[in-house]
């Protein structure tokens, strides 16, 4: 990591820590000059972190399908080997029946003879010999030929699925160049501010985040009753709450750092599922459920292009990596604007007798939005 950009961390981490909302008289107004508002900076802040969140997104599904084409490259490769390797011992074989017939040393040219033999029982019994010694020409003949069209396709898949490989490739670098670039303007919007400005900003943000989740839970949209996760969804909550105090970086999966589908795609791993590695793969394939029935170890998800993803802890309350210079916490549920919740495990039932884990120390420090409310839904 740069030396700048482990500055503009540890500034981003120092605005995250003040973030007790204070009172209205402590949020500076535009300076004579006519510098921005508070509220437009953390505006134009929100956007460059939901920018940075959408482009890691984006960056992590082509990280995905590069890693399922180097593994089909490599298995093509096996198998064009192995291909090659039959089609090598089917031209021998083949060049074998040549100079056989060639030299006059095939069963043709003496049953012919024997055709023409006064014995026709003995021409018979050569014949069933003939018959047998035609088939297996032809079988090694038709060997050679499938195996032949058999290299050639498997030669032409393999080409194919290197092109994939390489465009994906140029691809992902394109887009680890966009998640920079809008991470470097995070890093030189919070550069640009003042030690007074960071505190209001992270005053404000934390007293939306507050507002947001004392309306939430006064909707009544979360049900009263407390649910028990399934086993699996015990464990997965179990790892996560375990990889609490670890930095936000993105692209990461562990284990010493994550971003947020990192995070939840690797708790539910080492629970026993294989869920997609992306926010937007998790809500797309993972099964719906609704926020009133959710129970712990259920993803939540945020914004209207699934950009982010936390995992449910409980009374209202989940476990995410919130955004760079953040470490994994626990956050209130309505921190980002929800999209809606889906479930790993939507066959299994309910587990007795369940426990919450407990938090270390310091699992609610820090900032609790992950990329603000920009973008926000109008509901």
């Amino acid at each position: 990591m740069s030396g700048r950009l482990v500055r503009w961390v540890c500034t981003a981490a120092v605005a995250g820590l003040l973030l007790a909302p204070g009172p209205a008289g402590a949020v500076p107004e535009p300076g004579p000059g006519g510098e921005k508002s508070v509220a437009g900076l953390l505006t134009d802040l929100q956007t460059l972190y939901q920018e940075a969140e959408e482009a890691t997104e984006t960056y992590n599904a082509t990280e995905e399908k590069l890693k399922k084409r180097r593994a089909e490259a490599e298995s093509l490769a096996e198998k064009l080997a192995a291909a090659r390797g039959s089609l090598h011992g089917s031209r021998l074989a083949a060049g074998r029946l040549a100079r056989e017939q060639y030299q006059g040393r095939s069963e043709i040219g003496p049953y012919v003879r024997l055709l023409l033999a006064r014995d026709p029982q003995h021409a018979l019994d050569q014949g069933r010999v003939l018959l047998r010694a035609a088939k297996e020409q032809e079988a090694t003949v038709d060997r050679l030929v499938g195996d032949e069209k058999k290299a050639d396709g498997l030669a032409t898949t393999a080409r194919a699925a290197l092109d994939q490989q390489l465009q994906l490739a140029a691809d992902q670098k394109k887009e680890r160049d966009a998640v920079r670039k809008r991470l470097k303007g995070v890093e030189e919007l919070l550069a640009s501010l003042t030690s007074d400005q960071l505190t209001a900003v992270s005053r404000l943000e934390g007293a939306g985040v507050a507002d947001a989740q004392r309306s939430f839970m006064a909707s009544g949209a979360l049900s009263s009753v407390r649910r028990a996760p399934s086993k699996a969804g015990r464990a997965a909550l179990a790892y996560a709450v375990r990889q609490i105090g670890k930095p936000y970086v993105w692209g990461a999966e562990g284990p010493g750092a994550f971003d947020c589908s990192g995070l939840t795609s690797q708790a539910w791993a080492h629970a026993g599922r294989v869920i997609p590695r992306t926010s937007q793969e998790q809500w797309a394939t993972l099964r719906r459920v609704p926020l009133s029935r959710l129970r712990p170890g259920d993803l939540v998800v945020y914004f209207p292009g699934a950009t982010h993803v936390a995992m449910y802890l409980g009374d209202g309350m989940v476990v995410q990596a919130p955004r760079p210079g953040a470490r994994v916490k626990v956050s209130p549920i309505a921190a980002n604007p929800l999209l809606g919740a889906v479930r790993p495990d939507p066959g299994a039932g309910s587990m007795r007798g369940y426990r919450a884990p407990k938090l270390p120390r310091g699992a609610r420090s820090g900032g609790d939005a992950g990329y603000g409310s920009a973008g926000a839904p109008g509901s």
